[in-house]
């Protein structure tokens, strides 16, 4: 986009194997700022992405851009690919693995092994609306829905006949239910969005790309006291 930059989390820039990424994050904004800076001073050759290549946290990245793609074939070889990355190529193996949309791993439910899962006892294990409560999560009322669908018909015909609707799963906050009242012929998707903690796993993990989160109007959404 002209005149813009992602940087930060929202551009990736995590170091899967240490499970660290503030200090690059961090980095990448100021080597963006400071990069606006000298453009807006009359620099016209100051471009963020060739700041950012030669910087410390680009050459960070690049050295573990191999880990994180490499299970897709399972963890066992994932595991095994790393060590060999890491302490043979010491992150300069000849050959750069690429990342590919969630969406497209989602296999069939009949496809699927089903697990069953034991009720949450209240001690270690806790039921999703309990971690909802604690996440002081608050939309308006009158808010507009800020999870839509672009086509309604899809949670049905694709979703739940496919799929039998993963996205009652894998929300962490109980936002989608399948509902069939008495007297309908088929279930109907509810959508919670009063839940919503703002983690974006249906618009990526939806198997149509057909729920789409926006932001919220007027800024509702999770609020951890603690943090």
């Amino acid at each position: 986009m002209p005149g813009g930059a992602l940087i930060g989390d929202a551009a990736g820039f995590v170091n899967v194997p240490k499970i660290k990424g503030s200090h690059t994050a961090m980095k990448s904004g100021m080597v963006a700022a400071e990069t606006m800076f000298r453009r807006l001073s009359g620099e016209p050759g100051a471009e963020v992405r060739r700041a950012l290549q030669e910087s410390w946290a680009w050459e960070e990245l690049r050295r573990v851009r191999n880990i994180r793609p490499s299970f897709r074939w399972g963890l066992w070889v994932g595991l095994a690919y790393s060590a060999l990355d890491t302490y043979v190529f010491r992150g300069n193996a000849p050959w750069t693995f690429h990342h590919h949309p969630d969406h497209l791993e989602l296999v069939k439910a009949s496809d699927a092994r089903r697990i069953d899962y034991p009720r949450p006892d209240g001690k270690i294990t806790f039921d999703k609306l309990s971690s909802v409560f604690i996440s002081n999560t608050n939309h308006e009322e009158d808010q507009p829905p800020h999870l839509r669908l672009r086509d309604p018909k899809k949670a049905i015909s694709v979703n739940y006949r496919l799929y039998e609707s993963p996205e009652q799963r894998y929300c962490p906050a109980g936002v989608y239910e399948i509902v069939k009242q008495d007297g309908e012929r088929e279930p109907h998707l509810q959508i919670n969005a009063q839940n919503c903690v703002h983690c974006k796993t249906c618009d990526i993990k939806d198997p149509e790309q057909n729920i789409d989160w926006v932001a919220p109007e007027g800024g509702g959404g999770p609020n951890y006291p603690n943090m």
